[in-house]
């Protein structure tokens, strides 16, 4: 019997994951997650990259039954049949859950048209020679559409870095001020976090494009058309476990999330047998987008040389004014010890002491001495200058 404790229980365990179907469809189920290990074939390793209190690098898995996609913010759950998207509250997960559900419809539609349906010589003729008609799968459609918006925001977000940073930087060379170098301070921080979030993207895309056994776990659909026309397949069969009474306990629970994953470790040791698809389709999909995140970091790299480049003229200026100033301390050093010879030899001759000096016309007497100090020591000074520029000093 099932007790009103343990529903609530079940109740508050299960989480709101937004799923869009093949035909463009979506609604938000409240899913636990061992109703979404039996739904998708996943173990609870792989589902952490997907939760939103947690966080992950981006990654593209591939799985027997399913494709995890965590890219940026959107975080993905591909079967061959539908789309789970996580944190499906998130403002950030509406336009793409908006935008699965209208390109999904349209490819549905247009797989369903009369003129599709067809395919006569008419169609054919008008596609060059070595392209396809064959439209992708939809797992692949929906991994299209996941790195298009991935690589969108961050095209946008580097587009926006572009336009903030070159005027910025421009008026540091111009002004070099407390507030324009904390703007280039939060420009350059900025720019670090979207060069490490796209680099980690692109990775991720080479990292498959030369796997081959990652890619062709990638095609779900093919798979199940392989297992249809073999009838049997020890190396893709579906993960079938019993529903579970809600009297279970927790402990269970953790069993088998502890034997699933290790089942999975083994899994993901073995080889793909029996199973070879084409990965043209996907290899030419993933490229694209590697190519879209190489002229990302294109950009960031530009922009980046130019941010080093600025900080170098700005070091130079400062450097420049630095040897200035100390050309001015140097010049007014020599300046002080000169005037200080000035005034010792003026308290000398102040002493009240008798000297053949004092004997001669004391108007006359002061003029001569007052010139031949200030005289002498201007003398002194200039000689001291045309020293130092000879050694090169100033």
């Amino acid at each position: 019997m099932k007790t009103p404790g343990r529903r609530i229980t079940a109740a508050a365990t299960a989480r709101e994951w937004a799923v869009v179907t093949i035909e463009g469809k979506s609604c938000i189920e409240g899913i636990a997650k061992q109703g979404l290990v039996q739904r998708t074939g996943l173990s609870t390793r792989d589902l952490r990259a997907v939760d939103p209190g947690l966080s992950y690098p981006s990654s593209i898995l591939g799985r027997e039954r399913a494709i995890v996609v965590n890219l940026e913010h959107i975080k993905a759950i591909i079967t061959a049949s539908e789309v789970l998207l996580s944190n499906s509250r998130d403002p950030l997960v509406e336009p793409v859950r908006r935008e699965l559900e209208s390109r999904l419809a349209g490819a549905t539609q247009k797989l369903l048209s009369p003129n599709n349906a067809q395919g006569g010589q008419e169609s054919t003729n008008d596609v060059p020679r070595g392209a396809t008609t064959k439209a992708l799968p939809f797992e692949f459609r929906a991994l299209e559409l996941c790195l298009e918006l991935a690589s969108k925001r961050l095209e946008m977000e580097t587009l926006a870095l572009e336009k903030e940073a070159y005027p910025a930087l421009d008026e540091l060379t111009h002004n070099v001020s407390t507030l324009n170098l904390e703007r280039v301070r939060q420009i350059k921080s900025r720019l670090v976090g979207i060069s490490s979030r796209v680099q980690k993207i692109r990775d991720e895309l080479e990292h498959l494009l030369d796997d081959d056994v990652d890619m062709a776990f990638m095609h779900l659909s093919e798979k199940l058309m392989y297992q249809a026309s073999v009838g049997q397949s020890s190396r893709f069969d579906f993960y079938k476990q019993p529903p579970q009474s809600s009297e279970e306990s927790d402990g269970d629970h953790e069993e088998e999330d502890a034997l699933q994953e290790e089942k999975d470790d083994e899994n993901e040791n073995e080889t793909v047998i029996g199973f070879r698809p084409n990965l043209d389709e996907l290899e030419m999909l993933l490229e694209a987008y590697f190519v879209q995140s190489e002229g990302i970091l294109n950009k960031l790299a530009t922009l980046r040389e130019y941010v080093d480049d600025t900080e170098d003229y700005i070091n130079i200026m400062l450097d420049d004014k630095q040897n200035q100033l100390l050309q001015m301390g140097v010049m007014l050093s020599t300046a002080t010890m000169i005037l200080s010879l000035g005034i010792t030899i003026v308290g000398l001759l102040g002493m009240n002491i008798h000297i053949p000096l004092f004997d001669v016309s004391p108007s006359l007497s002061f003029w001569e001495a007052t010139g031949g100090v200030i005289g002498g020591s201007l003398g002194l000074y200039i000689i001291i200058l045309a020293y130092y520029r000879k050694r090169k000093l100033l």
